[in-house]
């Protein structure tokens, strides 16, 4: 059973390729996504680390959460499901 990371803290520049091959060194990465904004194009500066199993995700998250990584101290736990909330200012509020 595969378990997905969220990965905080990356620097700005870090490709997909660069955090898959970092977090390779704790066990089978399945995927790496870094989170781009759809308006810049650029990096938000977080993404999504899924590992082989959960074994594997924990030795990831105690290898390299408060780690440094590219001069920026990475934020790594165990991704939480997405929850929908309100999209933009509630009109009811006016």
């Amino acid at each position: 059973m595969n378990t997905k990371l969220f990965v905080g803290g990356l620097p700005f520049k870090t490709t997909q390729d660069e955090l898959q091959q970092h977090f390779a060194s704790a066990g089978n990465v399945v995927s790496a996504q870094i989170i781009i904004d759809k308006f810049s194009g650029r990096s938000k500066g977080f993404g999504f680390v899924e590992m082989g199993s959960p074994e594997e995700a924990q030795k990831a998250i105690d290898m390299f959460n408060g780690q440094d990584f590219g001069g920026r101290q990475l934020a790594v736990n165990e991704a939480r499901p997405k929850t929908e909330g309100p999209r933009g200012p509630r009109r009811d509020n006016y």
